[in-house]
């Protein structure tokens, strides 16, 4: 795609703040924010994904003259603070959770360390960018693993909201486990091979569904999938299918499948199975779609439907039961004369109340099993002595405890930018998934369910603690 200019991509109250430092003099004061959800409303977890976009973003921020005119044109503005836009580039750090990296709430995906005018601006499209894409992600495994062992398609193109939605919808889809899309340029762009075979329109075309069958087969006899319910799935379009697919055979072809996209799924498929299997088809795939999500194949699986690929759109690129996820952007230290200051939030509402700090996570996994036992949030400058029982703490209920031995302590963040650069490469798309299969193979079954998992162990170390109560204690809350 035609690489925009997304700098303006921004809530005006950015550019607002932006304009107060600079006529304050802050300008160059460091500020760390943190980037992170409270919560995901359907899912215990969540799988990362939109980093590569947010640093392409950060790389590109730059104000051209159209856009400083613009803002001229608000009134709101004055010379000087347009004349510093002018020279705008981000000079600071990003620390970042890798793309496929299973994730929870209150761990940061993201912590950006730069002068706050900087680090203020970017506020609101990296919200944007990782936001949906760890939210599409995110449905995408629940789907993908309600599924197995069938194959997930992802097919929400003509539902997603807007062009760059299907697009990176469509990418994020991928991580979180779906093995293709029907979106073209996102193939293209991606490096993925698109998937798709012929609507109802393609059948009712010809004059009769067996010509359309025959039309399609002769055209793609290598990849022939034959859509059945048009008219009727099993008097109708299963058995023309199978007659197609005889005549095929008969010239040395391999059909593809069939594709149900109405009526009960479950019974539909059996049939089908039981047709296909009883001409000798043992092998043609039956697909399945029609506004399908993680619960819906759940209970297609529960009723022993044979569906061995699915497409799934509407209920994925929108993740229509949960259509946002809430992240969040605070601040977490700024500088003064003294040096960095750590900040925090506070709320009558406790899960509102942020960390303060500098801070880095761990992943303690379990050297025997190989098994994630807890994350730890803790400060940028403290270490993890794996060679001692370490004692986890509830984040909040202090007296829960449990020690943990025989681990290893697995920093989470990755350094993506420094001084302004940025020094991380993009793994692959192939290499981002491999990589979320093994960060959800890190958790056992209990943790992943689609409805009330476990929760799992979040806590804060000692000394992240004990800063978060001195600096409640000092605020006069309890």
């Amino acid at each position: 795609m035609e690489q925009r200019n997304l700098t303006l991509l921004t809530d005006y109250y950015e550019l607002t703040m932006m304009n107060g430092y600079f006529r304050k003099g802050m300008s160059n004061r460091t500020a760390v924010f943190d980037l992170f959800f409270r919560s995901n409303a359907e899912s215990n977890y969540c799988l990362a994904a939109g980093l590569n976009q947010a640093l392409d973003y950060i790389k590109n921020l730059h104000f051209g003259k159209e856009e400083i005119d613009y803002l001229r044109s608000t009134g709101e503005f004055k010379e000087d603070f347009l004349d510093y836009l002018k020279t705008f580039k981000f000079t600071g750090d990003i620390y970042a959770v890798e793309e496929g990296t299973v994730v929870f709430p209150y761990e940061p995906l993201m912590e950006v360390k730069a002068p706050i005018m900087e680090a203020q601006l970017v506020e609101s499209a990296l919200l944007n960018i990782m936001n949906f894409q760890t939210l599409i992600a995110t449905k995408a495994s629940r789907i993908t693993r309600a599924a197995y062992p069938g194959k997930v398609i992802e097919f929400g193109l003509r539902r997603a909201q807007a062009p760059d939605a299907a697009i990176y919808g469509a990418r994020a889809a991928i991580i979180g486990g779906c093995n293709s899309t029907s979106n073209v340029l996102a193939a293209q762009m991606f490096g993925y091979p698109p998937k798709g075979t012929h609507a109802h329109s393609w059948i009712m075309s010809f004059p009769s569904e067996l010509e359309a069958f025959r039309a399609y087969a002769e055209i793609y006899p290598n990849s022939c999938l034959l859509l059945v319910d048009t008219y009727d799935t099993l008097k109708s379009g299963i058995p023309n299918a199978i007659t197609v697919f005889k005549e095929m055979r008969e010239k040395g072809l391999k059909p593809t499948g069939i594709r149900l996209d109405s009526g009960d799924l479950a019974y539909l498929s059996k049939k089908a199975r039981q047709m296909l299997d009883a001409e000798g088809f043992n092998d043609v795939k039956i697909f399945a779609g029609g506004d399908l999500d993680e619960y819906v194949v759940t209970s297609l699986n529960l009723q022993g439907a044979k569906i061995d690929l699915y497409g799934i759109g509407t209920k994925l690129i929108t993740s229509f039961t949960n259509p946002s996820l809430g992240g969040v952007y605070k601040l977490a230290a700024i500088e003064d004369e003294n040096g960095m200051q750590p900040k925090m939030k506070i709320s009558d509402n406790p899960e509102k109340v942020t960390n303060p700090g500098e801070k880095r996570i761990y992943r303690f996994i379990n050297n025997a099993t190989g098994k994630a036992l807890a994350d730890v949030i803790c400060l940028a400058d403290e270490k993890i002595d794996e060679s001692k029982p370490y004692t986890l703490v509830h984040p909040v209920d202090r007296w829960k405890t449990k020690e943990v031995k025989n681990f290893t302590a697995v920093p989470l963040y990755k350094k993506v930018v420094e001084n302004g650069e940025r020094i991380y490469d993009c793994p692959s798309l192939d290499k981002i998934c491999e990589h979320a299969t093994e960060s959800l193979e890190q958790f056992w079954e209990e943790y992943k369910r689609i409805e009330r998992p476990q929760l799992y162990k979040v806590d804060l170390s000692d000394k992240l603690y004990e800063l978060k109560q001195n600096m409640l204690s000092k605020l006069g809350k309890h």
